[in-house]
């Protein structure tokens, strides 16, 4: 991390400030994962109710992401982040009060706010922040705090969940996401960037959504995000259906640690050979996860899947957030995150109900071989289709050639 031994003194506090805010964010939502959906059956949610309650939580992000973005660009990055804390601070007291689905849907949806706000402005803060050369490096290091959070997060929820039951545990979540509130106030907010180019003083949603530059990359996240949907929601209830003695709590442990490990490497790398070559790695990485899923029936073939999915996620949306990074201006920059963003956000809402009405008919087992096609759909769309053409498509991906849409390398429309 010799990077952060560069910056300025307040920069230095800024960024640690922001991190720990992260921190405890990520610990506090992810605490959520192998607990809730646990929950949710408890109170007599079937299957396919556990999938559209979980998938509340996407389309809170899916709905709110893009003006979130907008006002991140317009009045800060702070304002969102502050949004998000404060919504993660609020929700677990609906979970402590609320057992009707329907309701639980519905609080679902508002707690999806929360990272649909924080995520947005914490990405785009810290590509502000992060010197064009060692971009890669920052944003790696920065987003070490999902990884971190959800290392700690489900294991000490899981425990303390089978421990004190479900009340302690939501009280638990809404003290951690309050003190990263408390962290989200000290932040202090660089200055807004208001000019805009006459290319892209007029974009709109639909605009930058179908303009190459986020196109392919916002596709490659719902293919990405329906398949981490899946294993998100339905992860204990397979573990479990299989009687294999591993808690899921420790699934998403062991996947965040072989995340830490991946993302230390992969952004200081990634400015070196590219944003490409590690978002292929991370594709090709979470298709052996579902594949290992599709095939487990025991502890080892957990354990490896775990690795696999942490290896996914230590380089696919630290990449795809940096290279969106790069093909976007600081105006602009909140927007072009959501947008892109909104692609896994709409994976993640699509996978709790349809594939938990796929597992009703298939089993959990067989629902993660389609897991396993639709990642492996979205490594052939992002080597063939990745920059202007095929040849160099292939290359990008491949860490063989620059990204043409950067905006080190060219202007954009």
């Amino acid at each position: 991390m010799k990077a952060f031994n560069t910056f300025d003194a307040d920069l230095r506090r800024n960024l640690l400030v922001l991190f720990t805010a992260g921190l405890l964010f990520w610990t506090s939502t992810a605490a959520f994962l192998p607990t809730l959906p646990l929950y949710i059956k408890d109170v007599g949610g079937s299957n396919q109710e556990i999938g559209i309650v979980m998938g509340g939580f996407a389309i809170g992000l899916l709905l709110f992401r893009p003006m979130l973005g907008r006002l991140a660009d317009r009045h800060g990055r702070k304002l969102v982040l502050i949004i998000g804390t404060t919504v993660a601070a609020i929700a677990p007291f609906g979970y402590l009060t609320l057992t009707s689905i329907p309701l639980l849907f519905w609080l679902r949806i508002f707690h999806g706010i929360s990272i649909a706000a924080f995520t947005t402005g914490y990405s785009a803060l810290v590509a502000d922040l992060a010197p064009v050369a060692i971009r890669g490096e920052i944003i790696s290091y920065m987003s070490l705090t999902a990884p971190i959070g959800l290392a700690i997060g489900p294991a000490v929820g899981s425990y303390l969940q089978e421990a004190s039951g479900y009340s302690h545990f939501f009280l638990l979540c809404a003290a951690v996401a309050f003190t990263g509130l408390l962290c989200a106030l000290q932040v202090i907010n660089p200055p807004l960037i208001t000019a805009r180019s006459s290319e892209h003083q007029n974009s709109n949603f639909w605009q930058i959504l179908v303009s190459p530059r986020v196109r392919i990359p916002a596709i490659v996240m719902l293919l990405v995000g329906t398949s981490v949907g899946a294993v998100h929601v339905f992860i204990s209830l397979f573990i479990k259906s299989t009687e294999v003695s591993f808690n899921g709590g420790w699934f998403f442990t062991v996947a965040a640690l072989s995340s830490f490990t991946i993302r230390v490497f992969a952004g200081r790398a990634s400015d070196r050979f590219g944003r490409g070559l590690f978002i292929t790695f991370g594709i090709t990485a979470y298709t052996l996860a579902c594949l290992l899923l599709w095939q487990a029936n025991s502890t080892n073939a957990f354990l490896l899947s775990a690795i696999a999915q942490g290896c996914g996620g230590g380089t696919v949306i630290s990449m795809v957030t940096t290279m969106m990074a790069d093909r976007s201006l600081p105006q602009e920059r909140g927007q072009i995150f959501a947008i892109c963003m909104a692609g896994f956000d709409l994976g993640i809402a699509i996978a709790a109900p349809v594939l938990g009405y796929v597992a009703e008919i298939v089993g959990y087992r067989n629902m993660f071989g389609y897991s396993t096609a639709l990642t492996f759909l979205g490594l052939l769309i992002f080597l063939t289709l990745s920059n202007k053409n095929l040849p160099s498509s292939l290359r990008f991906a491949l860490g063989r050639g620059e990204d043409a849409f950067s905006l080190n390398n060219v202007d954009v429309s």
